[in-house]
């Protein structure tokens, strides 16, 4: 298959390996979930400039369990949209490590920010896998600087895919 740089059109390679789950919540069919993050990783890829091959494990849950591994990771007891769990320290612009790690999402919140912020699911999706990609890769939004660099690549990476501005 040939490379592309335009994810949007569908014909693309995706640049990591993706073990992808259904494990709770309700959520698009694994096809189309598939779909989106493969579309979403490799526009990420595609805006970081990140090359070489690992591999990525995606998790579709739900609020309960990633209210668990919020508290007991993170040490906040309350569900959250998306979380990044690195398999190795990663520094941005270092070669990718074999396996890049997990991200997981939970249905209830993905939802329920979609519906509240009239978007449609999939785009929200499709952000938060981009979002959780990039604390993969070495990027986050702890200082305003660092919250700006990271926004303007996810706007930058969902443009690719006619996504509209998730910030505006």
């Amino acid at each position: 298959m040939p490379e592309n740089t335009n994810p949007a059109d569908g014909d693309f390679s995706v640049p990591v390996d993706i073990d992808l789950m259904l494990e709770a919540g309700s959520w698009p069919d694994e096809a189309r979930l598939a779909l989106l993050v493969d579309r979403a990783v490799t526009a990420a890829f595609a805006e970081t400039g990140t090359t070489g091959h690992s591999e990525l494990s995606v998790v579709f849950s739900d609020d309960a369990h990633i209210r668990t591994l919020n508290a007991d990771w993170r040490g906040k007891d309350k569900p959250t949209n998306v979380l990044s769990f690195p398999a190795f320290p990663f520094a941005k612009g270092s070669p990718l490590p074999p396996m890049l790690g997990d991200i997981v999402l939970a249905a209830e919140t993905v939802a329920r920010e979609a519906a509240l912020e009239d978007k449609p699911l999939e785009n929200h999706i499709t952000h938060l896998v981009v979002h959780g990609l990039l604390h993969l890769l070495g990027y986050d939004h702890e200082t305003d600087a660092e919250a700006e660099e990271m926004e303007a690549i996810e706007r930058t990476a969902l443009a690719r895919l006619a996504i509209p501005d998730p910030y505006a």
